[in-house]
């Protein structure tokens, strides 16, 4: 039997990024990107989903009613 440890992917609305660090916790992923997309600081977490062999993340903007 060969363990081997699955790679982490995260997109946003579509766009792949990279796994900045797999030391970092999912929370601190999102601090880190919020940087570049600042809507990821406010967006919703789906997963993780296991796609071929990665983990899959997704943010997705969250949506509200202004007023």
């Amino acid at each position: 039997m060969h363990i081997e440890p699955l790679e982490r992917e995260f997109t946003l609305n579509g766009l792949r990024l990279p796994d900045p660090s797999p030391t970092l916790s999912v929370e601190q992923v999102r601090e880190t990107y919020a940087m570049t997309y600042p809507e990821i600081a406010t967006a919703s977490l789906e997963g993780p989903e296991t796609v071929g062999n990665k983990l899959v993340y997704r943010f997705s903007r969250a949506i509200g009613s202004k007023g």
